[in-house]
């Protein structure tokens, strides 16, 4: 993409900021209409209805809130550290951020088609955790403390089956790029990684019912990534009011908004990419059935993001079909069951990989 745009624009400086701004075109249309979705999921599992009144269906409503929300007074308390109050929304929202650099949206669109992409992933997202705990230590409130501790805590850990189960699709795979990683998947459901890739043979069949297992880990460990119900102690609103960012209003708590919707989809997308397909269909594509190579970049698209979403959609199921477990069992879920697991599941499939 940024090549792209250097040739349009004529200037590597111009087609760097173009290429920074682009990934927001997506990440602010997704959280609008993520909201929206999420409040018609709990409603309809509620045996209500949602939002109603702005728009049809209330379709608006999101929308209304997301301005009513920039206009808000932002309010700082006397004791908190300002440097870091202000600065840890911000450096959140860039951790998340900076992941799209590395998402495969279609084989042409995607930021930077870098060799080490889910290596790049894996340390950007690492400025979250910075970010949390120093929007927790700046506020001087205790429940933002010990919610930016629990966060620290909990991402940290489950970092270790998540990237244990990486390793294990990149030994399988041979790459750190997610854009190579998809298009090894072809163009049928079957030739997927979970499904034991492309190659028909013993290896396939052998390294199936592994690879689904990795990615139930990946899919778990991910929810805790971004504190999702069952994992939503950092935010726990029963204990600690809103966790890390209590002390936060307006402009700030919506960059707060924005990373937490924006690590949703990330987080799905790299399960897309790195197990299902990616950007490629499950039944082939009528681009090329009729010539039109332009088609195929569209269904391409439409895919990759409808994969994404259905994961979001799952995450939202959750949280309002589970209960949220205790710290300890949080825990006790990575520790004593995740990381044995994923890391026994990493030398079986090893050990396939070399036959």
């Amino acid at each position: 993409m940024f090549d792209a745009l250097s040739e349009l624009f004529g200037s590597p400086i111009i087609a760097a900021f173009v290429s920074a701004i682009v990934p927001l075109v997506f990440i602010v249309p997704f959280v609008i209409i993520a909201v929206y979705m999420e409040r018609k999921v709990a409603g309809h599992m509620q045996d209500r209805l949602g939002p109603m009144r702005v728009g049809y269906h209330g379709i608006l409503q999101t929308v209304a809130d997301f301005f009513k929300l920039l206009q808000k007074e932002d309010i700082t308390a006397s004791s908190i550290d300002k440097r870091f109050f202000n600065v840890a929304p911000f450096l959140v929202f860039a951790g998340s951020y900076a992941v799209y650099a590395a998402l495969p949206f279609t084989s042409s669109m995607l930021g930077s088609k870098i060799d080490i992409g889910l290596f790049f992933i894996v340390a950007a997202s690492g400025l979250v955790v910075a970010g949390i705990l120093m929007a927790g230590w700046s506020s001087n409130n205790k429940y933002s403390l010990y919610g930016a501790l629990r966060s620290a805590a909990q991402i940290v850990s489950y970092e270790i089956p998540t990237i244990i189960v990486i390793l294990s699709v990149v030994m399988f795979t041979r790459t750190l790029s997610l854009a190579e990683m998809s298009e090894m998947q072809t163009a049928y459901f079957w030739n997927w990684n979970i499904f034991g890739g492309a190659e028909w043979n013993l290896t396939k069949l052998l390294i199936t019912p592994f690879m689904m297992i990795a990615f139930l880990i990946f899919y778990i460990s991910s929810l805790a990534e971004v504190n999702r119900t069952p994992f939503d102690m950092p935010e726990a609103e029963s204990e600690l009011v809103a966790g890390y960012h209590t002390e936060y209003s307006g402009i700030k708590f919506s960059m707060f908004f924005l990373a937490e919707y924006a690590n949703m989809f990330a987080v799905s997308a790299i399960a897309v990419a790195i197990f299902l397909g990616g950007y490629q269909s499950p039944f082939g594509y009528v681009g090329n059935l009729i010539g039109a190579e332009w088609l195929v970049q569209v269904e391409q698209l439409f895919w990759f993001i409808s994969k994404g979403m259905f994961f979001v959609f799952v995450q939202m199921w959750l949280r309002w079909t589970l209960p949220r477990v205790r710290v300890d069992q949080l825990m006790t879920i990575c520790w004593k069951y995740l990381i044995p697991y994923s890391f026994v599941n990493l030398i079986i499939i090893g050990i396939i990989t070399l036959i």
